[in-house]
């Protein structure tokens, strides 16, 4: 048996989400780099939204960098399992589609999209960090062309307005379970992002696969 192989954007993406959380829990757990190193990367590569309006920045090029290193840090171990998790899933389907060069345009346009719905929205002077920008672009991106491939081939277009409602109740239910805490509002950017870019990066419509049938009432 042999194990997928993993494309090689993915495994830089998760190799380096990985790292970050691993010497981060070293420095949780006072095995190495002492007991403040997780608030010090926060306060360097976290998007921090007063950083858009009148806050000192750490170094010069902060407010502009952290559109993006936000991505690459997470909130602890089960934070970043989830997030690369989801990574490594959705990912192979817009490699599947676009290549690994269309992959990193709307991965990384995404990323921006849930920092700017961040930054625009949120009512908070805390940080906010991790993938999941990123990841609501993938998903959106995908559900983008699940529709155009839809609707030019005649098909329901109810299983895409079906999952873009289970993630919105997703989103709900984990609001309320973080009392508050999570960014819906990146997750709201990188989706709209991911789904502009996807149909500009492909805009065409695939054909069904032989097994599908156009005019399937089920959809």
């Amino acid at each position: 048996m042999t194990l997928p192989r993993i494309p090689a954007v993915l495994a830089v993406l998760i190799a380096a989400c990985a790292l970050a959380e691993i010497l981060l829990q070293l420095s949780d757990l006072r095995i190495a780099f002492g007991p403040r190193l997780r608030l010090t990367v926060y306060e360097y590569t976290g998007f921090w939204p007063g950083l858009l309006s009148d806050w000192r920045p750490n170094y010069a090029l902060q407010p502009y960098t952290m559109f993006i290193t936000y991505a690459f840090v997470h909130g602890g171990l089960l934070h970043l399992a989830v997030n690369m998790i989801t990574l490594w899933s959705l990912g192979q389907g817009v490699i599947d589609r676009v290549g690994q060069k269309g992959f990193v345009l709307l991965y990384g346009g995404a990323v921006l999209g849930g920092a700017l719905g961040f930054g625009l929205l949120a009512e908070t002077t805390r940080p906010m960090v991790g993938a999941s920008g990123g990841l609501f672009g993938l998903a959106g991106g995908i559900l983008a062309w699940n529709y155009v491939d839809r609707f030019t081939t005649a098909q329901r277009l109810w299983p895409v307005a079906r999952v873009a409602l289970l993630l919105l109740l997703l989103n709900l239910v984990m609001w309320w379970l973080l009392d508050g805490l999570l960014a819906w509002e990146t997750h709201l950017g990188g989706f709209i992002v991911g789904w502009i870019a996807a149909l500009l990066i492909d805009p065409r419509s695939l054909p069904p696969l032989p097994d599908e049938d156009p005019e399937d009432p089920t959809g």
